[in-house]
């Protein structure tokens, strides 16, 4: 009897949307302080000790333990709420490469849980810490924002919003500086209409940045340095930033 009541209560709480162990569904589980009781002793005291190295910070032991979770008892809504502190273990680690991977697997798997705008949240906060210096490649600062417009359109209505929009205001200003320092580096080596063309995508399509203010007043210089240029180049006179004729 024991052997069928695990299972189907796992049937249960999946049906619902990952409720469980705790209220409030799959991402309030086992709050701080909170022993938890499950019918099999060996799985108590193993989730017992996730949740230990878990509150500790100690996130490769942790780790190991909710692997077990999840691996041997894949018939039970532990096993859910293991993958999902799996994922949580790499990002707290800083392992944010490998968190995107475990958060974007349980979203695959899971579609429909409860826990997804957080895992879509998670994803986005991932290419957040993962952003580079504006004088570098803007991939993650641009997955972030495509992760984090996601939460906005599938779920408006959750509690990470707020921090999502604020995050994709600070994305869309690295974008806008990116694109700012790349049109300085086109003028200081003279590659004049790269750099003007530069400026014109920046007010384009970050006209509400800060950089976007700083691009406005450079915008005359860089006209008529890049129509100089054109003249130049349609008369055969222009030379490259080394002095030798453009042909």
């Amino acid at each position: 009897m024991k052997r069928l009541v695990i299972p189907l209560l796992a049937i249960f709480l999946l049906a619902s949307c990952g409720g469980g162990p705790g209220k409030g569904g799959l991402l309030s589980w086992f709050k701080k302080g909170e022993k938890v009781e499950a019918q099999d002793p060996e799985l108590a005291q193993l989730v017992n000790r996730a949740l230990k190295y878990y509150r500790k910070g100690y996130w490769e032991m942790a780790e190991e333990a909710f692997r077990a979770i999840r691996d041997r008892y894949p018939d039970t809504p532990y096993a859910l709420w293991a993958e999902l502190k799996l994922a949580d273990c790499k990002f707290y680690a800083k392992q944010y490469l490998e968190a995107i991977v475990l958060y974007e697997e349980f979203e695959k798997l899971h579609p429909t849980n409860e826990a997804i705008p957080y895992v879509i949240y998670q994803i986005g906060t991932c290419y957040y810490k993962l952003m580079l210096s504006p004088d570098r490649d803007q991939s993650f600062t641009k997955k972030a924002i495509e992760n984090y417009e996601r939460l906005l359109d599938r779920y408006p209505d959750s509690p990470y919003v707020v921090e999502a929009r604020k995050r994709i205001k600070e994305c869309r200003e690295r974008l806008g500086e990116h694109e700012l320092y790349v049109a300085k580096f086109y003028f200081r080596t003279k590659r004049y209409r790269g750099a003007y063309w530069r400026i014109l995508y920046l007010l384009q399509t970050y006209p509400d940045t800060r950089a976007a203010q700083k691009a406005r007043a450079l915008a005359p210089k860089y006209y008529t340095k890049a129509l100089e240029e054109t003249r130049a180049l349609a008369a055969g006179t222009l030379k490259d930033f080394w002095g030798k004729p453009v042909r």
